[in-house]
């Protein structure tokens, strides 16, 4: 016997010893003349809407044993599978920003590579302009110029020139006579003492350039520079014997104290004669720049 579910109504299912007993019954009683059955009333259905067992689906007798088709799982996989493709999507785009600016930032922050580099020591000049073993120099204001000499003939920057005067005061005080021969020279100047004399000399422009600096090439131009004397020997005066006069040895132990230093000592880097006689200021930072920037020296 089996209940179908949601029924208060018990069903009996024929067996199947029922039904064979049956056919034994007529086989039994063939020939005989068939008695007619006797009408069975038809037995309505209960009230309570329940159907004879013959009538009910075969799969709800049996039991609703099989889960219902997962809709909802359909439903969560889809939904599922959608939500994961936003965030590959906004992953992606994530990604592609970060990708963009990474690259604007290492545009911007990359400089174009032509960021000027210190020049190493030993370069020329801030322009490289060299010739003949001499440096290019700009030449010096006239208003920056101030006189060294009484007579005012001979002038140099007037840092350099309150310096000079005060070194020549002191060497005087020790019995020494400093003379300057030469100070501010202008490029025009500085024409006629190379080529003029060159000429004059018939010397070659590499052996002129060893005693005389080309136009603009000239330390004189910037005003630093001073060419001195000795006033009690003036034979030795601009000749490499200068080296042998007390005004040399006085300056050799007492310029560094005004701030004055030997420009072209024996064997200098830049291949011009021993010039014992010509120094150069170097007291302030205009003239630092002027000469160690430009040489690359020390």
């Amino acid at each position: 016997m089996k209940t179908t579910p949601g029924d208060l109504t018990q069903f009996t299912i024929p067996s199947s010893s029922s039904r064979l007993s049956a056919g034994v019954d007529r086989l039994d009683n063939a020939g005989k003349p068939e008695t007619p059955p006797e009408t069975t009333p038809k037995v309505s259905a209960p009230l309570t809407g329940a159907l004879p067992t013959d009538d009910i689906p075969v799969a709800q007798r049996e039991g609703d044993d099989t889960a219902p088709t997962a809709r909802p799982n359909v439903v969560l996989l889809v939904g599922s599978l959608t939500a994961l493709g936003i965030a590959a999507l906004a992953a992606g785009g994530f990604v592609a920003l970060r990708m963009q600016r990474s690259q604007t930032v290492t545009a911007t922050e990359t400089p174009s590579q032509t960021t000027s580099q210190p020049s190493p020591t030993g370069s020329a000049s801030p322009t490289g302009d060299t010739l003949l073993g001499h440096f290019a120099y700009q030449e010096a204001p006239q208003s920056e110029l101030a006189p060294i000499v009484p007579d005012g003939t001979i002038k140099m920057r007037k840092a350099a020139a309150t310096a000079y005067r005060e070194m020549v005061a002191a060497a005087q005080q020790d019995g020494v006579s400093l003379v300057p021969i030469s100070g501010f020279r202008s490029i025009a100047d500085q024409k006629y003492l190379y080529f003029d004399v060159k000429a004059e000399r018939n010397q070659d422009a590499e052996e002129r350039a060893k005693v005389s600096a080309p136009p603009g090439y000239s330390e004189h131009h910037t005003g630093y520079a001073v060419d001195i004397g000795d006033g009690n020997a003036p034979s030795l005066n601009l000749n490499q014997d200068f080296d042998k006069s007390a005004a040399y040895r006085w300056l050799k132990a007492h310029a560094n104290r005004y701030s004055f230093e030997l420009s072209f000592p024996k064997n200098n880097r830049q291949g011009v004669s021993y010039e014992p006689w010509h120094w150069r200021f170097v007291g302030d930072i205009q003239s630092l720049k002027t000469f160690y920037r430009a040489h690359g020296q020390k």
